[in-house]
């Protein structure tokens, strides 16, 4: 496990209905959020690898996550400690005109458990990137979370989305776990 490093993606304040003013709250944001707290704890207690990534808009009127704003902040259940590392960005891949890459090689990372938001924007185009650099990848489902969207006239609800994209990322990009799987394996 010394070269595999979890990494957090997006997990920021106004993704959550329960932080005032969230901006773009997702569905079961708390329950994923709660679940990549476990997985950070664990992390945290091996003394592995742990990479922060959050999204900033450089656009003033963007509709979320504004730099410097409060729901651009790392939501408190996964507060980065002083000596983690914390990626900022400003596309849904973690690794474009980021540091990234450089990071997980200079640590020596060859394996990725990927867990945050949103499954179908964020989590999607890092693991997609990942893959393409070589990574072997894990996804934590339970520790990931995404909305309902809309298609053709349709609401795809959240559930549908949350299931859609992760049957495509065990499909060809990722091993797929629920939290309390990972953690059997990982304290096995």
């Amino acid at each position: 496990m010394k070269n595999t490093a979890l990494l957090l993606i997006d997990i920021q304040n106004d993704y959550f209905s329960s932080f005032e003013g969230a901006k773009y709250p997702l569905v079961s944001s708390e329950e994923a959020s709660k679940n990549a707290s476990i997985l950070l704890e664990e992390f945290r207690k091996k003394a592995l690898n742990i990479i922060h990534v959050k999204h900033e808009n450089p656009d003033e009127n963007a509709p979320f996550f504004n730099i410097g704003s409060k729901g651009a902040q790392i939501h408190n259940s996964v507060k980065p400690l002083e000596e983690e590392t914390v990626i900022s960005k400003n596309f849904p891949n973690s690794f474009l005109k980021t540091q990234l890459k450089e990071i997980l090689e200079e640590k020596e990372i060859d394996s990725l458990v990927i867990v945050g938001a949103m499954t179908h924007m964020c989590v999607d185009a890092t693991l997609r990137a990942a893959k393409d650099f070589g990574y072997n990848c894990t996804v934590i489902n339970d520790a990931c979370a995404t909305k309902d969207l809309a298609f053709n006239g349709k609401t795809v609800s959240a559930q549908e989305v949350q299931s859609s994209f992760m049957a495509a990322f065990e499909f060809a990009y990722a091993k797929v776990e629920s939290t309390n799987d990972f953690l059997k394996g990982l304290n096995s």
